[in-house]
């Protein structure tokens, strides 16, 4: 077992005390840089091996599932395996997802629940739409935000139906009404319920919620500026009046309102937990103390109810740049060419760049210019080859091909090209098939279902249940890739996705990925050639390893390799790089147009603080002087953020003429670094 030293050990003096901190409920206001995740993992080791907590009941719960897994990593080193055992470290959803499936009797819900991912809930509720006539299916992505937000802020559709102050907001709240229920009568919930249903069942169900704080005894949640209402109410629930709760967060760094997070649930905590102890880590670990000095005036400008300075101690560092550029093509071809030149001089690798930007859109261009000066560079946040919704369509075929009892592939694909199959329908089917014990497909074809449907419902159904059946025995009795893409044509996948799609150039594209599944599937047939299995083996087999080809793809991605990394402020947040670009420093794309217009100033300057606050050794930033807007050149304004940065930490350049002695200085510095590549 490890002692009371491995646990203390490295940590600074206020670490020390955010770790062994147990005598009530815990905020850790850890600033950017600062050590946090050491400060949760080395407390879950405190609470083990000094504090005789059993694993079992401690939860430590986070956003994404990498920083899951890392947290798990670093537990796995501090605390051996036997004393870890029934430890849960997972993102909110799973901890929500393994209540409900433990709570399934209390729900309502049968085993074998559907989850329905963004798309899945999108097609559902254009279904609703379209079965209402009136209703603009153009309109779907905004119904979905807005039931995603009345659901994380705890909102039940008779709630919004009696706060709509307009007959559209009504009609949205119907449609609200409506899509919950075919979520129930599909037996299925949609990633807002795995929050949303635990918390409700513990409001109504105190042997439930008894038995939940019985469990976690200990709780520690991350990131804690970016909770929603019902994370918050959950985290409440779980821990009622005992107060054993630690969570670390940033108010500086919550960039996240647009999908629901409340930077207020920090304050609030003081009010729902009166002694709440506040431990303040400011001590930086990444970046030079210019670099922290910068981001500490600018942040400044923000209310607060919590201050904090972050500092450092690893030396002031290099004065941090802006530059000025003619257009946008002039700061892309400038930021590829600074990049060449900063590691020539500076002899370090590609992967040590990071080109940061407020929105996708402002990649394309830099993307050319670093292909053109051959320079490697990786996108994060790129749309998986799985995650496309035509590979998803298909693949909801094939998945039903060789597993008839996947409810989710069935309704991803029932309707998909469409073949006026309602959402009344369905839900009968899907009540029927509940009842009866079987899987949609199975329920399609019993005798029973007559009774529970008119009769032109049913008659589409089974046309679907033998055509899917036709398909399968050409699978397994034929050439099975000659019968896949006989199925896709038998579907006029193609002409759907040309009717669908916003331009021909997109359907085509969408249609040659199709092609290039299909493609894969022979690839996987032929390599792994079994001349003793049968043709229905060999398929399953082809469409099972497809289904893990994504986990592999994902893998692959998070390989260390030598490029440039490109990506939003949004997706730089908790990461660190020596050297970064952050562009587009102009009004209206930093601080962005909607967020002037929406007053929301104050999230787009800690979008900025994230972005300063990623670089370690040294920041350049850059913009613009004119932009092409609808295909005019037009001039811009300099983002307001740069006149609340202190001027004695940035030099400026071409905001100026440029001297004959600056020129001549920079060319022998450069040509310095070159000739120390040859000695």
């Amino acid at each position: 077992m490890a002692t009371e030293v491995s646990v203390a050990n490295k940590l600074n003096p206020r670490q020390h005390i955010a770790v062994h901190y147990i005598d009530g409920p815990c905020l850790v206001l850890a600033g950017a840089g600062s050590g946090k995740t050491s400060v949760i993992t080395r407390k879950i080791a405190y609470l083990i091996q000094q504090c005789d907590m059993p694993a079992r009941h401690i939860a430590a719960v986070t956003f994404t599932n990498k920083a899951a897994r890392e947290m798990k990593e670093r537990v796995s080193k501090l605390v051996n395996g036997a004393a870890a055992r029934g430890l849960t470290v997972s993102t909110f959803h799973n901890l929500g997802l393994n209540i409900i499936r433990r709570e399934l009797k209390h729900l309502g819900y049968k085993s074998g629940f559907t989850i329905f991912d963004a798309e899945d809930a999108g097609s559902l509720l254009k279904e609703i739409m379209l079965k209402d006539g009136d209703m603009d299916t153009d309109l779907v992505q905004s119904v979905q935000n807005q039931i995603s937000n009345w659901k994380s802020g705890l909102v039940e559709p008779q709630q919004a139906l009696e706060h709509a102050q307009s007959s559209g907001e009504q009609t949205w709240a119907l449609i609200y009404e409506r899509y919950n229920k075919a979520l129930r009568a599909y037996n299925a919930v949609d990633f807002d319920d795995l929050i949303r249903l635990p918390s409700q069942l513990f409001a109504t169900n105190a042997e439930a919620l008894g038995r939940w704080q019985q469990r976690i005894r200990y709780l520690l949640v991350d990131e804690y500026q970016d909770t929603n209402s019902s994370q918050y109410q959950l985290v409440k629930q779980l821990i009622g009046d005992r107060g054993a709760l630690t969570v670390v967060g940033d108010d500086d760094q919550s960039i996240y309102a647009w999908r629901g997070a409340r930077p207020e649930n920090l304050s609030l905590l003081k009010e729902d937990f009166p002694t709440l102890e506040v431990i303040k880590l400011e001590q930086n670990y990444r970046s030079t103390a210019r670099i922290l000095k910068v981001a500490n005036e600018l942040i400044a400008h923000n209310p607060h109810d919590f201050d904090k300075t972050l500092w450092s101690d690893l030396g002031m560092g290099e004065p941090l740049r802006l530059l000025r550029c003619s257009t946008e093509d002039a700061e892309s071809e400038r930021v590829a060419t600074e990049i060449i030149t900063q590691r020539l001089r500076r002899q370090c690798k590609f992967r040590d760049f990071a080109v940061l930007y407020r929105g996708n859109h402002q990649s394309r261009l830099l993307e050319l210019k670093l292909q053109h000066h051959q320079i490697p560079y990786n996108i994060s946040g790129g749309t998986s080859f799985f995650a496309r919704a035509e590979i998803k369509d298909v693949m909801g075929y094939l998945r039903l091909l060789v597993n008839p009892t996947d409810d989710n592939a069935f309704l991803r694909i029932i309707n998909t090209p469409r073949r006026h199959i309602g959402t009344g329908t369905l839900e009968a089917l899907a009540h029927y098939a509940t009842d009866r014990e079987v899987s949609l497909l199975a329920a399609c074809d019993e005798v029973g279902l007559q009774t529970v449907l008119p009769k032109k419902g049913l008659e589409r159904l089974r046309e679907f249940s033998l055509w899917l059946s036709r398909v399968r025995d050409n699978c397994h009795n034929n050439e099975p890739v000659a019968a896949i893409r006989e199925m896709v044509e038998d579907i006029d996948y193609e002409g759907w996705l040309y009717q669908n799609t916003s331009s021909p150039t997109v359907a085509e594209k969408r249609m040659d990925n199709v092609w290039t599944l299909i493609d894969s599937i022979r690839n996987s047939l032929e390599k792994h050639e079994d001349e003793t299995a049968s043709n229905e083996e060999r398929v399953n087999q082809a469409v099972s390893r497809l289904m893990l080809q994504d986990l592999l793809d994902r893998q692959e991605e998070e390989d260390v390799t030598d490029r440039v990394q490109l990506m939003t402020l949004h997706a730089s947040k908790g990461l660190e790089f020596p050297h970064v670009y952050l562009i587009g420093m102009e009004e209206e794309l930093l601080p962005h147009r909607n967020s002037i217009e929406e007053n929301n100033i104050e999230e787009e300057r800690r979008l900025t603080y994230v972005g300063i606050t990623r670089a370690q050794k040294t920041l350049t930033m850059s913009l613009a002087a004119t932009r092409k807007q609808f295909g005019e050149k037009v001039d811009t304004l300099a983002s307001r953020f740069l006149a609340e940065l202190p001027d004695e930490d940035i030099e400026r350049e071409g905001f100026a003429p440029v001297s004959k002695e600056q020129l001549e200085k920079k060319g022998a510095e450069t040509f310095s670094s070159i000739k120390k590549l040859f000695d």
